[in-house]
């Protein structure tokens, strides 16, 4: 039977960074990936409030400014969200003129989505500050290391998820 009585001692800190948990965990990374995501999003974050919009916004505005002609049940498959909450925030797209939906040529129940000349103009000025922190990060590593980033980040999406991020980013799971 384990000993549920004893006393818990936390692992002692070494040059005052956590210890990873169980030898493995990459508890600085982790944290790290944590502080990007909240620096890498700020910028988008201030530009969508003026529209009232949010991050989801974004990510709509996003993939659709960058495949002409996405289908909705596509971008649904893309973000991982549901129905319901792609319709509101798709909505609010296309009532503020950033999207237009059109129905398919081929098959009539197709929505097909598409950013308007304004929908190009907010998705280039959302991925502006997000290109310079990434091209400054960029510009400290050596040569070559582009290459290992994109791996990485590869190495992050769920493995039956990656050809389609590969193909959605246009890389084909190596850098550009």
């Amino acid at each position: 039977m384990t000993d549920v009585t004893g006393t818990v001692r936390p692992a002692p800190r070494t040059n005052g960074a956590t210890p990873e948990i169980a030898g493995e965990q990459p508890i600085d990374l982790i944290e790290l990936l944590f502080f990007a995501y909240r620096d890498f999003t700020s910028d988008p974050d201030a530009i969508l409030t003026q529209y009232g919009f949010g991050r989801a916004h974004h990510r709509v505005l996003h993939f659709v400014s960058r495949n002409p002609g996405l289908t909705v049940a596509d971008l649904l498959e893309i973000l991982k969200i549901t129905k319901q909450s792609l319709g509101r925030v798709l909505k609010q797209l296309i009532d503020g003129g950033f999207i237009e939906q059109r129905t398919g040529s081929e098959d009539r129940r197709q929505r097909l989505l598409f950013a308007t000349d304004s929908g190009q103009v907010l998705a280039r000025r959302l991925a502006e500050p997000q290109s310079r922190r990434i091209r400054a990060a960029l510009a400290g590593l050596p040569a070559g290391a582009r290459e290992s980033v994109t791996r990485f980040l590869f190495g992050m999406v769920d493995a039956s998820g990656r050809s389609r991020a590969a193909a959605l980013t246009r890389t084909n799971g190596k850098a550009r």
